[in-house]
């Protein structure tokens, strides 16, 4: 892979503010771009991707500027992710869930506990994983005095072995009560395995793990004080938060595919021979098609920043937010999640419309984008999105807080 020097980086003043930082992205995504469909054919562990993304101060966007992190905001954090995804999927999703899992201790521990994780993950440029996955049995956790034990399997847990850190959850043995913990990736009993084998999103080392007696300590039981959980309304914000950075990162992967066929039907595309034009793009369907695409892929990115500026007034006051608050912005975020299903789809389909049959060829890499988006957007039926939003159109009922909900 090509990589740029860190010196490349730290030589340069840090971007400033929202616009910098998103430039900041942009320059990573050249670099991933340039061999970016070799790789995908290599699948290999991305280290040198994930080293890029610390390089360039991405994986720290989201710290607190005391311990050198960026000290920016989600919607920030969603475009940054739309712009590495344009380039390689793969990353594009390792980044956002590196900052979901870098989020989880603010999500659901104490102050004094996500201010503790939130300074050594940007002092130390931790980039995090998560072996957290509702449709799997419960990883069970034993409680051992001063200790909890984590037993179990995931089948995923996406950014395994390129992670420093990785966010367990386990059901409680006896209980129903589920505790998260941010562990260390080389911590005894964790064991990644080598099974991510899918047609899309190769390089998210997004293989099972297997939980084998790793020990934690109950003061790190994210939310527990006394070994009681204390709950906030905020900690049912998991859910939006996680699908809303899974619409930025199918945005992201369709503009991509735009930009990708755009320059193949400027540079290689013939036009149709009895089409009446020398050039492929003076031929009035090509243009309707990319007229059509790029209005849809526009106004989904449109709606997509709306809500992340809406969800952003949640997360500014954890302790203010309402059931009802918690409700409403679920509904906004499962129509962008359609929406963006939908277009991605779409998208990433109908662009070899617009390039011809010698794009189709296997180092032209076009079917990537396809690949990676239908991979993904099976995470969970789009149709229960909808349901959400129909409902409550209907009746004005709000969705109750579940995993997927």
């Amino acid at each position: 892979m090509s990589t740029v020097a860190p010196s490349d980086w730290s030589t340069r003043p840090a971007p400033e503010g929202p616009d910098g930082w998103i430039g900041r992205a942009t320059e990573v995504a050249a670099v991933l771009a340039t061999d970016a469909v070799a790789r995908d054919r290599a699948g290999a562990t991305p280290y040198a991707e994930v080293q890029l993304l610390k390089d360039a101060g991405l994986v720290t966007l989201l710290g607190p500027t005391a311990h050198g992190g960026a000290g920016q905001d989600w919607p920030t954090a969603y475009r940054v992710v739309r712009e590495v995804a344009a380039a390689d999927g793969s990353i594009g999703q390792l980044l956002g869930y590196h900052y979901l899992w870098n989020w989880a201790a603010r999500l659901v521990g104490t102050r004094e506990q996500w201010e503790q994780v939130e300074a050594e993950a940007a002092r130390q440029r931790w980039f995090f994983g998560g072996a957290v996955n509702p449709r799997d049995k419960d990883v069970v956790v034993r409680d051992e005095g001063e200790t909890l034990v984590f037993s179990g399997r995931k089948s995923f847990s996406t950014g395994s072995r390129v992670s420093d850190v990785t966010v367990l959850e386990g059901v409680l043995e006896g209980t129903d009560d589920h505790v998260f913990a941010v562990v260390p990736s080389d911590s005894d009993g964790l064991v990644f395995h080598d099974d991510w084998d899918n047609i899309g999103q190769r390089l998210t080392e997004s293989a099972s793990v297997t939980l084998d007696g790793v020990r934690v300590p109950w003061a790190a039981a994210a939310g527990y004080v006394d070994k009681e959980f204390r709950p906030r309304v905020y900690n049912t914000l998991n859910v939006p938060t996680i699908q809303l950075v899974f619409a930025h990162f199918y945005l992201g992967i369709a503009a991509g595919a735009l930009e990708t066929a755009a320059v193949y039907t400027r540079t290689k595309a013939r036009s149709w021979l009895h089409g009446g034009h020398e050039r492929a793009v003076d031929e009035p369907y090509v243009l309707d098609a990319y007229g059509d695409l790029t209005a849809k892929l526009w106004a989904a990115e449109a709606l997509a920043d709306q809500v992340a500026v809406e969800g952003q007034r949640l997360h500014e006051d954890p302790d203010a937010v309402t059931e009802r608050d918690r409700g409403a912005f679920e509904v906004r975020v499962a129509a962008v999640k359609a929406r963006a299903t939908d277009v991605a789809l779409e998208v990433t389909n109908r662009i070899f419309e617009v390039t011809g049959a010698r794009s189709t060829a296997a180092d032209e890499g076009l079917d990537r984008f396809w690949r990676n988006v239908r991979t993904h957007t099976l995470h969970d039926p789009v149709a229960y999105k909808r349901r959400e939003v129909g409902r409550f159109r209907l009746t004005g009922d709000l969705p109750e807080p579940t995993w997927y909900s």
